[in-house]
């Protein structure tokens, strides 16, 4: 009997998360949805007709362990991790800075990067084929004001992938990073800006913004290449931005 393959998607309960979740549904995975909405996860899990919800907090210890665990008591291997879980508080300027929002933003991002990979990585190594994705940003590369918080916790996330990368050499683990530019999902600008005018004069005027399902497609992609291809790194940005200050509105 072939054994199933498992991944493991943070941050699964909207957006990008629950979007790749369904993809890789599809691609024929065990999805492990995780997020801290499990009420979420459920409804979700219960659409797919297969996989597992698991409640989780990336920025709790004890809640990755428990990730992992979950895990550990499947039957299948874990050949797959999508860092998913992330995001944006605020657009202050570094001269009013919100220390608590720049601190969530490093901890979600980057400590909670760190958390699930180093938990679920001895899996992924023993599987013989794993693949880890992260999903950053182009805030990853480029600066902007008001974007301080974010764009460093973005920088410091892509640090830690191209590291893990090198580490992890000759090893059986694929390190793959996504970095998308301007999606529009339910929550992002919102969650950010915390009114909804202001979230939906981001994209106000931008012909066809990327959406959860184009990112999908993008880590669904990189994640069933063969395992000798590696995708380092994918940008991808609506046809209307050409660069992070560049975007056309109509």
């Amino acid at each position: 009997m072939v054994q199933k393959n498992i991944a493991v998607v943070t941050g699964a309960s909207s957006g990008i998360g629950a979007a790749t979740a369904r993809r890789l549904a599809k691609e024929g995975f065990h999805v492990v949805a995780a997020a801290r909405r499990a009420d979420r996860l459920e409804a979700l899990i219960a659409e797919l007709g297969s996989g597992s919800a698991v409640a989780c907090d990336v920025t709790s210890d004890d809640s990755v362990a428990a990730l992992a665990a979950e895990v550990d008591r499947l039957d299948g291997n874990l050949t797959l991790l999508v860092n998913n879980a992330g995001g944006a508080r605020g657009a202050d300027a570094v001269a009013e800075g919100s220390v608590a929002d720049w601190q969530w933003m490093y901890d979600v991002n980057v400590l909670g990067t760190l958390r699930v990979t180093k938990a679920l990585l001895p899996a992924l190594e023993s599987s013989g084929a794993g693949t880890v994705v992260t999903v950053g940003s182009t805030a990853a590369f480029v600066v902007y004001e008001g974007g301080g918080g974010y764009t460093a916790a973005k920088h410091a996330q892509t640090a830690l992938v191209g590291t893990l990368r090198l580490e992890l050499a000759g090893k059986p683990v694929r390190v793959v990073e996504i970095d998308p530019g301007m999606v529009r999902t339910d929550e992002f600008a919102l969650n950010r800006l915390g009114d909804q005018a202001k979230a939906d004069a981001v994209y106000a005027g931008v012909r066809e913004p990327l959406v959860a399902d184009d990112i999908a497609d993008c880590i669904a992609w990189a994640a069933t290449r063969p395992h000798h291809v590696n995708v380092d790194r994918l940008v991808v940005r609506p046809i209307a931005q050409a660069a992070q200050h560049k975007v056309v509105r109509e």
